[in-house]
């Protein structure tokens, strides 16, 4: 606590001071001391708050001193909110700081609006009763005002169960030892009220919406071990093993060595429907789901999706669709990173992501609204292989596309048949090959030319080249009666196909 008072006390004026100034030197060293300590390091990197890298860029310590002393401080940031300083409000002076460990307040309402958009405020519901999804999720948000025990303040019985499942997740512990746990705290104290189980503690944390499924994928992006191959041992495709083979882990039993079963490449994919039906669970949500529709200014200039050709053209071709303005129009993008933040180890990760686009175009672009669906794993690219772990959502999409699932609508206070489409992908262009099948390098590279791009090799360098686009330039441009710096031709014609 000893920083917290420190800064309290500490005049920051030497931030407007020389660079080159003693007193400013030893600040930066106060602030990196500080940022180390309080805040939250990615190994030995911290976020860089110059004026050049903007709390954008990790860096380590040495080369965060030499910007903060070459580039300073960006402007504005006075209160270190991204490196451990806190706000300072008229809760904190009541609050001793040496007790502030023991003042903590566990804020599950900020968490569920935080996920759900105030779905956990609605209250006094009148109209259709809810279906049974909907009532098994208003029944869950009920338990985060029941106490954890008579007297609690600090804790309730919904945070209290989702703060012990996150210690399991983090630490490593066994389902086994979670359960003795679990059974330990109701002997201590008997009038607890938790979960008496890691199934139903599970069950709280699936009906919330928190967690995922594990799908075991061919090391070699093959197939997925589901439908009806969950037993298969083999890739029913390049015989490849489902396992890591001779894998070895302790254990507290008289052999400390026992063979247990790894699976050589996991699939994550967190199920899109429950996701879908929570939008419209809050009145205030499901409401501005209708926007594209009801709130939207038709005046035909592009604002928004609707206001496009393409969304025109589907609400045309598909009526029985567009009929209903609750029905969500999604799109999907995805790319592969690096996870490590090092460019020394050669791994990638690919996330899919979809958005729906039924919200006003202020909320349909915030991270709050992006739905991480899949999460496939490396090391390499899955490459067109992407279409074997995207099998889980498509047969959701697939469902939500011809037959629907039954929707509570908070707002209008009635239960519907919620459909869902998948207007369109937003990629790069190498994960528009991955994801569309056609090859964007090649001879016939161009998606928009299709097999009129014309293409030429060239056979010392080895690479393909793309002549033709100077059809695009004005019929008078010099580019196009330049033979010599192209391809040795005059371009003076106009290609339909582009």
């Amino acid at each position: 606590m000893f920083f917290f008072s420190y800064l309290n006390e500490m005049d920051k004026k030497w931030l407007d001071l020389p660079r080159y100034s003693s007193e400013y030197i030893d600040g930066v060293r106060y602030f990196l001391d500080f940022a180390y300590i309080m805040g939250k390091p990615q190994g030995y990197e911290i976020l860089c708050p110059c004026a050049r890298c903007r709390n954008i860029m990790w860096q380590n310590r040495g080369t965060l001193f030499d910007h903060l002393i070459g580039y300073g401080y960006v402007n504005g940031y006075t209160i270190w909110v991204n490196h451990g300083e806190r706000v300072a409000s008229d809760i904190d002076d009541d609050i001793d700081m040496d007790d502030e460990e023991n003042c903590y307040v566990d804020d599950i309402d900020g968490l569920l609006h935080d996920k759900f958009r105030g779905v956990a405020s609605e209250k006094g519901r009148v109209g259709e009763s809810p279906n049974v999804d909907a009532k098994k999720f208003y029944n869950l948000l009920e338990k985060a005002n029941e106490e954890l025990y008579p007297g609690c303040k600090n804790f309730s019985t919904l945070s209290f169960t989702i703060r012990l499942y996150l210690l399991k997740c983090l630490h490593g512990w066994s389902n086994a030892s979670f359960n003795a746990l679990l059974e330990l705290l109701k002997e201590v104290m008997p009038n607890l009220n938790i979960p008496l189980s890691f199934n139903k503690t599970k069950s709280m944390i699936r009906d919330l919406g928190l967690d995922y499924k594990k799908i075991d994928a061919c090391p070699n992006n093959c197939m997925l071990y589901w439908k009806g191959h969950e037993n298969d041992s083999f890739c029913y495709v390049c015989g490849a093993p489902r396992w890591i083979e001779n894998p070895q882990v302790d254990s507290e039993v008289e052999n400390p060595k026992v063979m247990h079963k790894v699976s050589a490449k996991i699939l994550r994919y967190f199920p899109l429907i429950p996701r879908l039906q929570r939008l419209f669970m809050c009145a205030k949500t499901a409401e501005l789901m209708r926007w594209h529709e009801e709130g939207r200014m038709k005046d035909g200039k592009l604002r928004h999706p609707a206001d496009a050709d393409a969304w025109m053209e589907f609400d045309h071709r598909y009526p029985d669709f567009s009929f209903d303005p609750r029905n969500i129009r999604l799109g999907l993008t995805s790319d592969g990173f690096n996870p490590f933040r090092t460019m020394s180890i050669f791994y990638s990760i690919w996330p899919v992501i979809l958005v729906p686009y039924n919200l006003p175009p202020w909320l349909c672009m915030k991270a709050e609204y992006f739905m991480l669906s899949l999460i496939i794993p490396g090391p390499q690219s899955p490459g067109v292989n992407i279409d074997v772990y995207l099998q889980p959502l498509v047969d959701d999409l697939k469902l939500l596309w011809e037959d629907g699932v039954k929707t509570y609508d908070a707002f209008k206070k009635e239960n519907f048949q919620l459909r869902a489409a998948l207007m369109w992908t937003i990629s790069d262009f190498p994960a528009y090959a991955m994801l569309s099948g056609w090859s964007t390098k090649g001879k016939l590279a161009c998606p928009s030319c299709h097999f009129g791009t014309n293409s030429m090799y060239l056979k010392h360098s080895r690479k393909m080249c793309y002549m033709d686009h100077r059809v695009h330039l004005p019929m008078d441009h010099a580019y196009r009666y330049n033979s010599r710096d192209f391809n040795g031709k005059k371009n003076i014609g106009f290609h339909h196909l582009c």
